[in-house]
């Protein structure tokens, strides 16, 4: 396996993915990098990522990922345990159905407007004192929104974070910031017993901690107050677009035969809160970071958007006609996927694909092997899409053949007929904003959906430039 010597020189300035796509480039879609006496396999090729993540998914786990966020979302699905997730996945899964997507739209537009409505003001404002520019950091006012729109859907709880402050979204922002600098640190010294005491970072984290925690608990023992058991059919088919509580919290409570404690239902609803929030805001920012780079298709966007909704709400209908708007969204995943890697530890010994143009042998790894998923690599790699720098929404709608490379079926939109948005099975794994395998991201469809509603209405009511 070829081998990079990563030095810390190198991220200095930048984003550990940055350098993984150089190293890439120089050393090919699978290399071992060591950073002192920790070493890490990093796969950029859809081959190998099939073999991890679906062919043979349950002989790794999430590994450093866990060790990070376990004290955050507990046994919840991203850290959990492959018994524990394979426990809660068949619970919250059924959760994410048809008609629950079909009033979440509701959702969705009415935080948007929320928000618009908020944006006109400042702007108005603007006019009166006559400023020439209003600066708005665009990615805090899609991480409120994108708050809000987790709140109301999955806890029946409006943060009402667009139009103010509380204990709790600071508390979720805390908690936020503190996930990504263990992600990004390479010594966990959070590991020592005494550091939550005297290191002052890890006393706000564990405070933010509990604010966020007292808020659930709450909501979870007002939701059991009020508990309706049904099968999961039954609970399936409840009027959702007329229900009160619609929400996805309301959904797990009800479940009958599902007596889960408090504790893991808080893990599992702390984990959809940290991770759908993240992914929306990331994506709706650099999406009109990229439309406002590229007028044309912003007029093109635009056009679309007036000729399906008009002046109207949209609904569930309407968004399978914003075909364009959709595949926006998705090429923003593809060129700033969130995240950017995907970790796994191989739980036995293994031998992983040689991939393309690489050893025809396939690669040998001993139990315990870290491995570095690069969706950022995969999403921009020269072997397998075409322009791959270059921000075009419309290379989804055409089929992208083999040419030649063996074990790889191209891109193929047929292969998923009813699917809303491009995904790894049209791809065969080279497009994987969500992962793939049995342990996909569970709640994919909600942020798709999400992200394609409030990016139209921003688009309607906003120019970018």
């Amino acid at each position: 396996m070829p081998i990079a010597e990563g030095a810390v020189s190198d991220l200095f300035g930048r984003p550990l993915f940055f350098a993984l796509y150089d190293w890439f480039l120089e050393h090919g879609s699978v290399y071992k990098l060591a950073f002192g006496p920790k070493a890490f396999v990093v796969v950029s090729d859809p081959i190998v990522a099939r073999y991890i993540l679906r062919e043979n998914a349950f002989a790794y786990d999430k590994g450093v990922l866990a060790d990070i966020l376990e004290p955050i979302m507990g046994k919840g699905l991203i850290p959990a345990d492959l018994d524990t997730w394979k426990q809660r996945r068949r619970v919250i899964a059924p959760g994410f159905h048809t008609y629950y997507l079909e009033a979440m739209t509701k959702v969705f537009t009415d935080c948007s407007e929320r928000s618009i409505l908020k944006l006109e003001k400042l702007l108005g404002e603007g006019e009166l004192q006559e400023a020439k520019t209003i600066e708005l950091d665009m990615e805090a006012e899609f991480s409120s929104l994108a708050l809000d729109i987790i709140g109301l859907g999955v806890f029946n709880y409006d943060f009402g974070s667009v139009t103010k402050e509380s204990p709790v979204i600071k508390a979720v922002y805390g908690t936020l910031f503190e996930a990504e600098h263990r992600s990004t640190f390479y010594i966990p010294y959070w590991k020592v017993p005494l550091a939550r005491w005297i290191v002052p970072r890890q006393r706000k984290f564990h405070s933010d901690l509990k604010v966020i925690n007292d808020c659930l608990d709450g909501l979870i023992r007002n939701a059991r107050e009020t508990r309706e058991e049904a099968d999961v059919e039954k609970l399936q088919q409840r009027d959702y677009l007329n229900l009160k509580d619609a929400s996805l919290l309301r959904f797990l409570v009800d479940m009958r035969g599902v007596d889960v404690d408090d504790r893991q239902l808080r893990d599992d609803l702390m984990t959809m809160l940290i991770a759908g929030h993240e992914t929306t805001a990331a994506v709706l920012t650099w999406a009109v970071f990229l439309l406002a780079q590229n007028p044309s298709k912003m007029k093109k966007a635009q056009a679309e958007i007036d000729s399906v909704l008009g002046k109207g709400k949209p609904t569930f209908e309407l968004l399978k006609e914003l075909k364009y708007i959709r595949f926006i969204v998705a090429e923003t995943l593809r060129l700033f996927p969130q995240p950017p890697l995907l970790i796994r530890r191989a739980l036995k010994p293994d031998t992983l694909p040689g991939g393309y143009n690489g050893d025809k042998n396939g690669y040998a790894i001993p139990a315990g092997t870290d491995i570095f998923i690069s969706v950022y690599n995969l999403h921009r790699s020269p072997y397998f899409w075409e322009n791959p720098q270059e921000f075009e929404p419309e290379r989804f709608q055409v089929k992208r053949a083999s040419e030649g490379i063996e074990g790889w079926d191209g891109f193929d939109p047929s292969r998923s007929p009813g699917a809303l948005y491009p995904n790894e099975i049209v791809s065969d794994f080279s497009f994987l904003p969500f992962g793939g395998g049995p342990r996909k991201c569970v709640g994919d469809q909600f942020a798709l959906m999400e992200s394609t509603i409030a990016l139209a209405i921003y688009c309607r009511s906003l120019m970018w430039n």
